[in-house]
């Protein structure tokens, strides 16, 4: 088998998370991945592509998905046994910021003549203290960095890394050297073309199915994501995408939006491979009209039989509700509103819009034929006090009798927890948003990270909720609404109560473990391992909700394998 010019790891949120007892509390219940983290961003696939396309020969390896697999696979064993001159290592969410480095430390352990060089939004936030840990050579910064890889992959071979735009590294006497952050594209049309199909390839090449899955649970269920831009030109200020934030540690100050062709193409594509729902990541709107209309009607002539997913950053009128759902019968939507106090979410997105506008929206996308109709609220806002977020639990009730409890109407309340993400306005500038910084370094949030439970790793609290009333709000916000979705038929009762006395569980033992805390009693904590476990085995009823069902056929595997060798449908 050829030599892999570059294997990219992903690791866990903490190593070895099996090993260290924590309460996760309710950190992933809004997403498809677990506690550990183990969906692995985009930029590594497209990274691996893009480098495939000049001749290089990449690997992807999920450490966390494969040691949330088995509890018997040794990670440090298998990275052993790997074989590449360089290794990536993605440090893209905070929550990676343990896991990253451990793992960069096992690569030097057997490997310490290759290079390790990691990058992703954290990484390009702290880069000046990620690159004074002695196993990491070289970070490099940026939101779009295909290119700048690709031409690190050659300097990799003449040791010319002064001409490495966004390359972050150390020369000869070990001091840190920065080149030009000069590397921000606005053309992304030569990324994205075919990253899934180079996962099927992957697959095929090296006869190992689980590196390449990209969370837990995706084999049943497929769902894939298809991006439509880079950047954001609003200022949620809890959202290191964020206008501000991406200026600040990306250097990119407008979007870059991919072509309605290109997205077509991607969506296809995936749909060869696929029956799971297809999302597309970002409000289609926001590249321009022309570009949402002409995406619409090739996507009708396209006629993919997978549910798309539809992002809307503010309401979506009739007409075009009806014309997403000409395009693509069946469809889906969701949104965000955070609160259903406007005054909270016109600081805390930076949009202003009323909740009649909303609710007309959801209206329009029901009458529309739309599969599902899914709505976001979440806890630890500017100006959210506790009565805020149960009038958010008072308001899904208002909106289950207005749309008598439709069951295509889902409706979530989750938290910014355990980090709110570093590079954001928010963590940027807290004092003007009524937050309190708790952990602010790159030491402070990796330690963090490894305590017994998620109220301790929160590294903010607001002037409105100390950090131990966001914990309890939440927990009681969260039980209220599944009781609430239980009494309108929209969840079993059986499992609003599984969920209420998961949460009840999970109550006594934060308490518990406050006291052991506060006496310094590690070993009495450690003792508390198997409870914790089987809390944190609870199956939270929103994870459950988010799935859309996508019948027995849900990957095409002959088709995939064709397209990936032959690019043929």
């Amino acid at each position: 088998m050829p030599k892999t010019d570059l294997v990219l790891l992903h690791a866990p949120h903490v190593y070895d998370f099996r090993k260290i007892p924590q309460l996760y509390g309710p950190v992933s219940d809004l997403v498809l991945a677990t506690p550990a983290f183990e969906m692995y961003p985009v930029g590594l696939s497209t990274i691996a592509e893009h480098l495939e396309k000049s001749g290089y020969r990449t690997r992807i390896v999920n450490i966390a998905w494969r040691m949330l697999r088995s509890v018997k696979f040794d990670a440090e064993k298998f990275i052993s046994k790997l074989d590449a001159p360089l290794f990536g290592i993605d440090l893209h969410w905070m929550v990676h910021a343990h896991g990253s480095i451990e793992i960069a430390r096992i690569v030097k352990k057997y490997h310490p003549d290759s290079k390790v060089i990691i990058g992703g939004y954290s990484a390009s936030r702290f880069y000046k203290d990620v690159i004074k840990y002695p196993e990491v050579d070289f970070v490099m910064r940026g939101d779009s960095t295909e290119e700048p890889m690709r031409l690190f992959m050659g300097a990799l071979k003449t040791g010319d890394f002064a001409s490495v735009p966004n390359l972050v590294w150390k020369d000869v006497d070990g001091v840190v050297q920065e080149n030009p952050f000069s590397y921000v594209p606005k053309d992304i049309s030569n990324v994205m073309g075919n990253h899934y199909g180079l996962m099927v390839r992957q697959v095929l090449r090296y006869r190992d199915l689980a590196s390449v899955v990209p969370f837990k649970g995706w084999l049943k269920y497929p769902v894939t994501a298809v991006f439509t831009t880079r950047g954001c030109k609003y200022e949620c200020i809890f959202c290191s995408g964020s206008k501000t934030g991406m200026a600040g540690f990306a250097n990119r100050t407008e979007p870059a939006r991919r072509t309605a062709e290109d997205i077509a193409k991607d969506i296809y594509n995936i749909s060869q491979i696929t029956r799971g729902p297809i999302l597309i990541v970002g409000d289609i709107r926001e590249g321009g009209n022309a570009r949402a209309h002409e995406l619409l009607e090739r996507m009708k002539k396209g006629r993919v039989k997978n549910t798309i997913m539809y992002e809307a950053f503010n309401p979506m009128s009739p007409d075009f509700i009806k014309e997403m759902a000409e395009a693509t019968p069946g469809f889906s939507l969701d949104m965000s509103p955070e609160s259903h106090d406007p005054e909270v979410r016109k600081v805390s997105l930076g949009r202003d819009f009323t909740n009649q506008a909303m609710e007309d929206m959801i209206q329009a996308a029901l009458d529309n034929g739309a599969s599902r109709v899914e709505i976001f609220f979440m806890i630890g806002l500017h100006k959210q006090d506790k009565q805020s977020v149960l009038d958010t639990v008072d308001y899904c009730e208002e909106l289950l009798k207005k749309f008598k409890a439709d069951k295509r109407l889902f409706l979530f309340m989750g938290h910014q927890a355990p980090f709110m993400a570093p590079g954001c306005p928010a963590f940027e500038n807290p004092e003007r948003y009524g937050f309190r910084l708790l952990y602010k370094t790159f030491e402070e949030h990796r330690q963090a990270l490894t305590l017994p439970s998620w109220k301790y790793q929160l590294n903010y609290e607001t002037q409105w909720l100390s950090k131990k009333e966001i914990t309890e709000v939440t927990y009681e916000a969260i039980s209220r609404l599944a009781q609430l979705k239980a009494r309108y038929g929209q969840l079993p009762q059986k499992m609003a109560d599984e969920q209420s006395e998961r949460i009840k569980r999970a109550i006594q033992l934060e308490e518990k473990l406050d006291r052991l805390v506060e006496a310094g009693d590690t070993e009495a904590i450690a003792k508390l391992k198997p409870e914790m476990d089987e809390i944190n085995g609870f199956k939270a009823a929103e994870r459950l909700e988010l799935e859309i069902p996508v019948g027995l056929v849900r990957l095409r595997y002959w088709n995939a394998v064709k397209k990936a060798l032959f690019g043929k449908k």
